[in-house]
């Protein structure tokens, strides 16, 4: 059951959920997701966290960078079913077509030079 419940309570914050819709459509790492969701980057890497503990994310370390994506669902039935249901799910919310309609146009790189 406390897998199931570490599933549920990651499911349960809106930020979190636009970070998943968000990487159905491609790997970010944490200053792109950050610039996506307009939070700070610690608040980013909490909500990360959570979302790679329940099995809903992977990270992989690609030289400096760590890319997040979805996860496969291997390591929690629970995690596999929802993240299945969830691209068929919130499709049409309003907050997260803005997201989507921008995030081709954030690159690490451009955010980088600004900082």
């Amino acid at each position: 059951m406390k897998e199931f419940i570490r599933v549920m309570k990651a499911l349960s914050d809106p930020t979190r959920i636009k970070m998943l819709k968000i990487l159905e459509n491609r790997l970010m790492c944490v200053c792109e997701l950050q610039t996506a969701i307009s939070v700070a980057q610690s608040t980013t890497s909490k909500h990360l966290k959570i979302l790679v503990d329940a099995g809903l994310v992977d990270s992989h370390k690609d030289g400096l960078w760590v890319n997040y994506t979805l996860a496969d669902g291997s390591q929690s039935p629970y995690a596999a079913s929802l993240l299945g249901n969830l691209r068929h799910w919130l499709n049409d919310e309003t907050d997260i077509l803005t997201i989507i309609a921008t995030i081709d146009t954030i690159d690490r790189f451009e955010i980088l030079n600004k900082n």
